[in-house]
């Protein structure tokens, strides 16, 4: 590793410039409404310029790990902690990411965001989560990622709440927020047993304890670390258990479920894993959970998928299950994160095309977004059913569309895990192509194809240049970048430094040709089967479409919530009231009694003090009667 030079110097304005234009946007107040849209959209393409600087520097060095040390934060004993920046091809890839992605869908919120009287602080909210996200792909430690962590949960509370006076998007963002605490429960005690366990909380000295053998340390430890990790990337990334928060982060502006959704938050757990590399392949038994977790999460995205009617939700259970492709393959270890960071990469292009596209139907149906009311937009909205086409062959994997290249990917090295939980994997990851296909296609009939199916009072109509442009380039990446990505191996060379080198030679369970043909069957017949059942009946306006026990649990979130409530909330409820009772009733009840007991007393013996010679005369006689009786009684016995 070395130390940052020239323009790696300036770094640190990654994280300043955003957080600084959210204070003055969000401080400004009403004298920022004119220009506070604009100069929030600058920022990020700024931001940009600087990270594609900063990717050619560091591709041109011969070490690729460069470190930039800003001040010292703690300094107890033996135990500091930095502040700096690790510029290396990991935390880059993901900030030209966050930078690229998120600066096409500012540019598009400038016009869905046209006529909000909110405006400015919709866009002081974007950019404080731009910081914040940046500082936690850039942090060149686990306590420095932490504070973007944080950081990036507040703003997202902030941005799906947005509608506050809203009763359903209030508590969808608190639901967003409680969700992401739990997950960082298991953040923060990871961070606590690596300085217990391993002096340090810094990248360089976590993995090099690791890697000088780590003396002392069990592998109990290392596997509690692994799963602490997972539980807060399960947190942030909407996995399972932790998934039922991210569809009902669809109540904020559709801007926000596309930078959440695609590019930025929903990632972070994917980053944390991989990031977490060398503490991961130390523990098969973390791994292995990784890799259940995300089969688990992949086919719950799926199913819960099909059964919905709001088109920007389908899109939320279909990040579930695409960040279910990711933590499959981060679980399998050695040699697979750069194909995981592969997939992200490409999710973050067609699953962006796919929101802006949505949020597009959205602007033009008056805010409606029930699929069963839409039809024939194809013939309205001509630029935004391509757009959403191209995301559509990208997701499902098309034949040479982005989808083909990383999420087969991931399915063949399922598949080459070897044994009953390879075959298993795989199996799960190929159906999980199958039903993606067909929700997906279910989701374009319903929405662009059939007998059109609008209210009176909506005119459908094409969205402005400023929604349209980034929609289209979107797009565009959303066909070619998978192709551009494994040209020559292109990303995973790029991320060998970071994350390992990626191990495709070798003996397959399967064929790779005849594992693609078998994909692309089953892909076919997903498409197929939405074909026959959407594309050949009439859709009704209201009722719901091909209710089954399956659809009416898929409608439920397969009861998830319920499940919760009835699991944490209610037991939580009930020994909540239980504490209250026993604080009031024993705890308070005890000593208000002991004080209400002493005065009761005072107040009695008070009454004998009234000033009278002959009462207290009285209380002598009768006080040395008792007396007398008392020696008498002892004296005989």
């Amino acid at each position: 590793m070395i130390q940052a030079t020239g323009i790696q110097s300036a770094a640190w304005l990654l994280v300043a410039l955003p957080a600084i234009t959210a204070a003055i946007l969000l401080l400004a107040g009403k004298r920022a409404d004119k220009w506070g849209h604009l100069l929030g959209t600058a920022v990020p393409i700024v931001l940009f310029v600087i990270t594609l600087a900063l990717f050619f520097s560091v591709k041109s060095q011969t070490s690729r790990e460069v470190n930039l040390h800003l001040f010292s934060w703690i300094s107890v004993g033996s135990f500091n902690v930095d502040v700096g920046f690790l510029i290396d091809p990991l935390s880059l890839t993901f900030a030209l990411l966050i930078t690229g992605v998120g600066s096409l869908i500012h540019i598009y919120a400038v016009g869905y965001m046209d006529h909000d009287p909110g405006r400015r602080r919709f866009f002081g909210y974007f950019n404080l989560f731009i910081a914040a996200m940046l500082l936690l792909v850039l942090a060149n430690g686990y306590l420095v990622l932490y504070v973007g962590w944080e950081g990036v949960g507040v703003a997202s509370y902030l941005l799906i709440g947005y509608y506050y006076n809203r009763s359903s998007a209030a508590t969808a963002a608190k639901k967003a927020f409680i969700a992401n605490r739990v997950g960082d429960v298991g953040l923060s005690i990871a961070i606590m047993l690596m300085f217990a366990y391993l002096g340090s909380t810094s990248f360089a000295g976590v993995f090099g304890a690791l890697a000088g053998g780590h003396p002392g340390v069990s592998g109990t430890a290392i596997t509690a670390i692994g799963l602490m990790l997972l539980l807060g990337a399960c947190g942030k990334s909407g996995q399972f258990p932790l998934q039922t928060w991210l569809p009902d982060a669809m109540e904020g502006p559709t801007p926000v479920s596309a930078l959440i959704h695609a590019a930025t938050m929903v990632t972070a757990g994917v980053y944390l894993i991989c990031r977490s590399a060398p503490i991961f392949d130390l523990s098969e038994t973390a791994r292995t959970v990784v890799t259940i977790v995300g089969a688990i999460t992949l086919l719950y995205g799926c199913i819960c998928a099909f059964g919905q009617d709001d088109l920007k939700k389908v899109l939320a259970y279909s990040t579930v299950s695409q960040i279910g492709y990711m933590f499959l393959a981060a679980g399998l270890g050695n040699g697979v994160y750069a194909i995981a960071i592969m997939h992200l990469l490409g999710h973050g292009f067609f699953k962006a095309a796919l929101f802006l596209s949505a949020g597009a139907v959205m602007h033009a149906m008056n805010d409606r977004i029930d699929m069963r009311r839409f039809g024939g937009l194809r013939t309205v909205m001509p630029v935004t059913f391509v757009v959403f086409v191209c995301g559509y062959l990208a997701i499902i994997g098309f034949p040479f569309a982005t989808g083909y290249f990383t999420k087969d990917k991931i399915i063949e090295a399922a598949f080459d895990k070897g044994g009953t939980s390879g075959w298993i994997l795989g199996i799960v990851a190929l159906l999980g192509a199958g039903l993606t296909a067909f929700y997906m296609t279910r989701a374009l009939i319903m929405t662009f194809f059939g007998e059109k199916r609008w209210e009176d009072d909506v005119h459908p109509h094409e969205a402005p240049k400023s929604m349209t442009v980034p929609m289209l380039i979107l797009a565009f990446f959303s066909l070619v970048a998978g192709g551009l990505m494994v040209y020559g191996g292109a990303v995973q060379n790029w991320l060998t430094p970071s994350v390992g080198p990626s191990v495709e030679e070798g003996v397959h369970t399967i064929s790779p040709i005849v594992l693609t043909i078998i994909t692309l069957l089953v892909v076919a017949g997903g498409a197929a089967g939405a074909y026959v059942v959407f594309g050949q009946r009439e859709v009704p306006a209201t009722a719901p479409v091909g209710v089954t026990p399956i659809t009416t649990a898929a409608r439920n979130n397969l009861y998830a919530d319920a499940f919760n409530e009835a699991v944490l909330m209610r037991p939580g409820q009930w020994l909540t009231r239980a504490l209250v009772f026993v604080d009031n009733k024993g705890i308070d009840g005890g000593v208000n009694g002991l004080a209400a007991a002493l005065g009761g007393g005072s107040a009695r013996l008070r009454r004998t003090q009234n000033g009278f010679v002959r009462s207290y005369a009285l209380s002598m006689l009768l006080g040395t009667l008792i007396v007398v009786a008392v020696l008498l009684g002892v004296r005989f016995l």
